[in-house]
């Protein structure tokens, strides 16, 4: 039988994860942070397909959701295992080794704008030449669906996409340390599975998967202003999945483990 790391030792592959991260280079951390924005667009595409591809999704919204839910995964699964920089999963990663002060929050905000950014321009890439372009998304019923998606995550009040945004990256997080638990493949893959999962069903904000979400629907039609997609939606999710990830996961597990 597989042997499951401890939370002790957990927080220890945290932190020599994060002690990697932190000393690649601004291109090599750049082009990490594109792929993983790019991977959490296939989970986007994927999701969304599934989801929505069948008539009266709307009327079956728990159905909807679950299916969705089931293959949005698979961004992160591809994160993890292939190799790439993840902002919403950095949250939690960076914080331990900061509040031990092994390294300063300024090399952690460098890191974070970085991928941030990164994951931006990965999440649009594949949106404009991989969705748009070919014309993925051109029956009515997956291009309707695309364009409502963007108007209602930029419709939600702001502290509510703040709240589900804090959400979103506590279940994120938790399915980075469950991934870290494991010692083999499959384990590892059923941590990252459920609450990633979890979080899609729920209905949660996560600011790199709308940076797919948002950007699709604009490119389809939708009629969302750039403003709108940054204050209305990115800048509150960003702000709860900092505080989900980083408060909820790296900072109390740090607090509950530290000697």
């Amino acid at each position: 039988m597989t042997r499951i790391n401890t939370p002790e030792e957990v927080l220890a592959l945290a932190g020599r994860s994060a002690a990697y991260k932190l000393q690649l280079p601004a291109g090599k951390t750049l082009v990490l942070a594109f792929l993983a924005g790019a991977y959490i667009a296939m989970g986007g595409l994927f999701s969304l397909m599934a989801g929505f591809g069948f008539p009266g999704a709307a009327e079956a919204p728990g159905l909807q959701r679950l299916l969705s839910g089931l293959v949005f995964p698979l961004g992160l699964i591809l994160v993890v295992f292939a190799g790439a920089e993840l902002f919403t999963g950095n949250n939690a990663v960076l914080v331990p080794g900061a509040l031990e002060r092994r390294y300063g929050w300024g090399k952690v905000a460098r890191n974070w704008t970085l991928v941030y950014l990164g994951n931006f321009a990965g999440a649009l890439f594949f949106g404009y030449f991989l969705v748009v372009l070919p014309g993925v998304l051109s029956a009515e019923l997956w291009r309707d669906a695309a364009c409502g998606i963007a108007q209602a995550k930029v419709s939600l009040p702001w502290l509510t996409v703040f709240l589900r945004g804090v959400g979103a990256n506590w279940l994120v997080c938790l399915a980075v340390w469950l991934g870290l638990s494991a010692g083999d493949a499959p384990g590892r893959m059923l941590g990252l599975f459920f609450p990633v999962m979890c979080f899609v069903v729920i209905g949660y904000e996560h600011c790199i998967a709308n940076m797919f979400f948002i950007p699709l629907g604009m490119m389809l039609g939708a009629p969302v202003s750039t403003a709108e997609l940054l204050l209305a939606n990115l800048l509150p999710a960003t702000l709860g999945n900092m505080a989900g990830g980083g408060l909820f996961v790296g900072g109390l597990y740090w607090y509950l483990n530290r000697k």
